[in-house]
């Protein structure tokens, strides 16, 4: 759901982008407007992000190799990571130096009809993109606010579209202010300033997105949700005891590394125990589907040396570790 989810939101936002940069510099062309400069290659580097997000689902499709044993998920975080790069220098730097280039030598807007139109129609474009994006998120968001589910989703296309689009919109609004009082005052100095907000806003959300994927990159756990239900799964009470130690890792957006050390009884037998690693590798995908690889090492539980070395990923009251 999430894939489709977020490739649709891509895809949306990517047409509006490709539509609205050409009205954009086309009313740059007959007005001088630096908001309307600023604000086209803004929406040109908005299309390239999508671009880069669409190639990064799309190689991430590939199948695991000998050379990459776990398969190529984290493609996709690669390529948000550098939407973000993209995001702050194409969009972000040079909105900022059109700015203040702008306010340093402002000149007059002329034939304010085409700066005006094109934002109203960007507008309206950026807004359909920014619903479509929230409609495949709030698939996903479930009872989360919007600054949870953007730091929480383990898959970046969403809050990455969700964020440009808002960007987007904020930054449209700027502009038409910024066209607006310069119209208005007959003095261009404010259509600069309007620009240096939207270079200011733009780099805010770059750098948000660059913390977010960074955190993806450098490995995520599992959400304490789906750890709690790997936990109850893998104990069945007979064989399998108690969850020793536990550590989980997203390889990508839809796929889950679990590894971990189970107790079992100290006079099973090597079959017994095999069995029982077989059923709770079993219980443990039907529970979190997304779990596909999985470790699992037998270990006679030590309450002693659990208390050593506790698993900072336990739950309280359970076992500590070994």
């Amino acid at each position: 759901m999430s894939a489709s989810g977020g490739t649709k939101a891509i895809v949306a936002a990517l047409g509006a982008n490709l539509a609205i940069a050409v009205a954009k510099f086309v009313a740059f062309a007959f007005s001088g407007s630096s908001s309307m400069l600023a604000e086209g290659v803004h929406s040109v580097a908005d299309s390239g992000n999508q671009a880069l997000l669409l190639l990064g689902g799309k190689k991430a499709q590939k199948k695991a190799s000998e050379e990459h044993p776990f398969g190529y998920g984290r493609e996709r975080y690669i390529y948000g990571f550098l939407v973000s790069i993209v995001l702050f220098t194409i969009g972000g730097v040079f909105a900022l130096y059109e700015g203040y280039e702008k306010i340093k030598e402002p000149h007059e807007i002329e034939h304010w009809y085409w700066p005006v139109g094109v934002l109203v129609f960007a507008i309206i474009a950026e807004g359909f993109s920014f619903r479509t994006a929230i409609k495949e998120s709030n698939q996903l968001r479930g009872k989360q606010s919007w600054g949870q589910f953007i730091r929480t989703a383990k898959a970046p296309e969403l809050p990455v579209v969700l964020l440009e689009d808002f960007g987007a919109l904020v930054g449209l609004v700027l502009a038409l202010g910024g066209v607006c009082v310069s119209l208005a005052t007959g003095d261009g100095v404010w259509d600069g300033i309007g620009t240096l907000c939207i270079g200011a806003l733009l780099v805010l959300i770059a750098l948000i997105l660059a913390a977010e994927t960074k955190s993806l990159l450098l490995g995520e756990a599992a959400g304490s949700e789906d750890l709690a239900r790997i936990r109850a799964a893998a104990v069945d009470g007979e064989t399998v005891t108690a969850v020793i130690h536990m550590r989980t890792l997203h390889l990508g957006p839809e796929e889950l590394l679990v590894a971990a050390k189970i107790a079992v009884r100290h006079d099973d037998t090597a079959v017994e125990i095999a069995r029982a690693i077989d059923a709770a590798e079993a219980r443990i995908r039907e529970a979190v589907p997304i779990a596909r690889v999985i470790y699992l090492e037998p270990d006679i539980y030590d309450e002693r040396a659990a208390a050593a070395g506790a698993d900072p990923t336990a739950t309280p009251g359970g076992p500590a570790g070994h």
